[in-house]
């Protein structure tokens, strides 16, 4: 169950320890209805081993993050383009 949909900018921080650029408005295109969205206009929701980011058209998870210790695990197979 995800809980706490945040808005567009709530993945800025954490985004921005993984990637070493300004990624909020690099575009992503989703592999299941093909829509192609600002990183930052994704619907993010927060749990508490990290964040699920979903297009905005279909609601498929395209990026997903996990922290476990100080580490992050970084999922974005449903990102066809980006």
């Amino acid at each position: 169950m995800m809980e706490n949909k945040l808005d567009d900018n709530a993945a800025g921080d954490i985004l921005q320890e993984i990637f070493p650029a300004e990624i909020t408005q690099v575009q992503a295109t989703c592999t299941r209805c093909g829509a192609t969205s600002a990183i930052g206009a994704l619907a993010v929701y927060m749990h508490r081993m990290g964040m699920v980011m979903r297009c905005p058209s279909c609601d498929t998870a395209l990026i997903r993050v996990a922290q476990i210790k100080e580490h992050y695990r970084l999922d974005m197979q449903d990102v066809r383009i980006l």
